[in-house]
């Protein structure tokens, strides 16, 4: 195993989303939790943040119309703004739209009507201040619309110029296969971490034939195997984390465990617990481009580190014998949000 220079010494190398998709740095910046989903965020800290990653080469940022309703893209749009022309003009958006949700934050469900499609994407290039969105996809499977429809829809703002490329996410392998059969897809966005490893069953594979790429969101397990997580931590009554089955009683103690188990071996390595777990992902093949959710510039400039260990084929082993697939206790949502995951079925 190699270990990472300084983050400031790095150069971020590129990956491609699929064989439909755009050029894009090797890590994304998930931006959810700048607004929604993890408790309290500092609005200040997150455009710096969003700013450094931009200096720092990463070009990909992705969001939802439905984090903070709205609040994320508002950010984003202000950081794009007040950005240096030329990290601007490199950066690409990655958009999840279609959640219904209702005032106090509930969700309602998911909406893939071609209407609808077309409605949530004028608001969000509204809120962004931008003329088109670089990746668009539905953020959960519309159960009550064919996907064919819900695809078809993105298609046509595709050749209005509003959208360049055409995403899913949480899409199970037929479903991919049916988006596929409809227009170009560019990428899977889906949980991919060394704790949540479904997809390798049967979707990665599918992508992997239909030339789909994946952004892998979670790769840190919403930094349950960071590192930083600890058994006494508290979260806000507003922090998915409260309520997830892997951060509960007897299923986190199981769960920081192996996270224990990782940081030998990152510590023989002279890396940090989440560099590794960002890596291990970043191992598993070109066509995958992990998703980091920094908060911080201290958090993002790890994450920096990662694309920078070079992992062989003994650290895969014992990263693989320290967290084994299958390792972890607890669904990584609850019951209801499991039920909304077209690739769970």
């Amino acid at each position: 195993m190699t270990p990472p220079p300084s983050p400031s010494a790095s150069t971020l190398p590129v990956r491609r989303l699929g064989t439909a998709g755009p050029e894009v740095s090797a890590l994304g910046l998930g931006c959810m939790g700048m607004s929604a989903l993890y408790g309290p965020a500092d609005r200040d800290e997150s455009i710096a943040t969003i700013h450094a990653a931009l200096d720092a080469g990463i070009t990909l940022l992705d969001t939802g119309d439905f984090y903070g309703m709205g609040h994320n893209e508002l950010l984003i749009g202000e950081a794009l703004r007040t950005a240096p022309a030329a990290a601007r003009e490199r950066a690409l958006t990655s958009v999840k739209f279609g959640a219904l949700r209702a005032v106090e934050g509930d969700f309602l469900g998911y909406d893939g009507r071609p209407a609808a499609v077309k409605n949530f994407a004028a608001y969000s290039l509204q809120r962004l201040g931008l003329d088109h969105i670089d990746v668009y996809r539905i953020a959960r499977v519309d159960p009550a619309v064919p996907i064919e429809e819900t695809v078809g829809a993105i298609s046509e703002l595709v050749d209005a110029g509003h959208v360049r490329y055409i995403g899913l996410s949480e899409a199970g392998a037929d479903t991919v296969r049916r988006a596929a059969a409809t227009a170009p897809i560019a990428d899977l966005q889906i949980e991919y971490s060394l704790i949540s490893r479904g997809i390798e069953r049967e979707i990665l594979p599918t992508l992997r034939e239909l030339g789909i790429g994946v952004t892998a969101y979670g790769v840190l397990s919403r930094g349950l195997i960071s590192g930083h997580w600890t058994a006494d931590r508290g979260t806000a009554a507003n922090d998915f984390r409260s309520r997830s089955p892997r951060f509960s009683g007897e299923n986190l103690k199981h769960n920081l465990g192996l996270v224990e188990t990782l940081r030998e071996i990152a510590n023989d390595h002279g890396v940090s617990v989440a560099q590794l777990a960002i890596a291990w992902v970043l191992a598993r093949g070109e066509d995958i481009v992990p998703l980091v959710g920094a908060r911080t510039r201290e958090r993002l400039g790890e994450a920096l580190g990662a694309p920078a260990v070079t992992l062989d084929a003994d650290d895969l082993a014992a990263i693989e014998r320290a967290v084994p697939a299958d390792a972890a206790r607890g669904e990584r949502y609850d019951a209801a949000q499991m039920a909304m995951l077209d690739s769970e079925k």
